[in-house]
């Protein structure tokens, strides 16, 4: 039995993942936190407890799983407390600075095991694997390469965590660490460069569209992955929930789960 508790209960990924944690056999919610709303039921008769009370919640009930979907601010608290009590980790939230993703590694490491991604989708992992391919394939090539994302009016962050992903896996697969070759967003008199374009698109109740262009002359490729419903998110979650209790202390991600499968 892999014992959940989950931060951002209310939010829409916190609602999806409780909704097929309930479906998955052999896995039991033992608490909900949520900024809002505390005292509403969730299932199995749990009640949503205030975000503030984490770590008294957390010692009550004994979960092996905190998944997180809240924001950058909440989701590094909620990480330190967690790794400081034993509970392994599955983190989903996304806009985590440099400096918040150091502190939680130095809270995670020798500690808990943690799965932490920016996207849990089967798809997209697929999909890095292929934009980093054809990256390196074309290195050396006249390619340019723009990595353009859309999201719902209501997303905070931008770019999204899976097109930094995705840039990261470009430079990666390209051999590059120098980020100062990447604009982000054109205006004015801009002449391309061999900079990496990346664009954020914020419209309507869009769920997450990633596309990686690569142009060349008289050709181009395009690689896209669309998501038509956060239940591909929720599911990776709560896969990863299972696959990340009893792992060695350190830092995951999707892509060591699905390779395990």
């Amino acid at each position: 039995m892999t014992r959940i508790a989950i931060t951002g209960a209310l939010g829409r990924m916190g609602t999806l993942v409780i909704q097929e944690a309930a479906r998955i056999e052999g896995m039991e919610l033992v608490a909900g936190l949520d900024a809002v709303g505390a005292g509403k039921p969730l299932q199995g008769g749990v009640l949503v407890k205030d975000a503030s009370q984490l770590e008294q919640v957390l010692k009550e009930t004994r979960p092996d799983v905190l998944i997180d979907f809240t924001i950058a601010k909440a989701a590094v608290k909620n990480v330190c407390i967690a790794a400081s009590l034993g509970v392994d980790l599955v983190v989903g939230t996304t806009g985590i600075s440099s400096e918040q993703h150091s502190e939680m590694r130095e809270a995670i490491e020798g500690n808990v095991a943690a799965v932490i991604t920016p996207n849990f989708s089967v798809g997209v992992n697929l999909f890095w694997k292929l934009v980093a391919d054809a990256a390196a394939a074309l290195k050396g090539y006249d390619f340019d390469i723009e990595i353009i994302e859309a999201h719902h009016n209501q997303k905070k962050d931008a770019p999204s965590g899976t097109a930094l992903a995705t840039l990261e896996a470009i430079r990666r697969a390209r051999g590059e660490s120098d980020l100062s070759e990447v604009v982000y967003g054109r205006n004015g008199i801009m002449p391309r460069g061999k900079e990496i374009g990346v664009h954020a698109v914020r419209a309507g109740d869009i769920v997450g569209d990633h596309t990686v262009l690569l142009a060349g002359p008289g050709e181009r490729l395009e690689i896209r992955h669309q998501a038509h419903s956060r239940a591909a998110f929720a599911s990776g979650a709560v896969r990863a929930a299972t696959w990340v209790v009893g792992r060695k202390p350190g830092i995951y991600g999707m892509a060591d789960v699905l390779e395990s499968r």
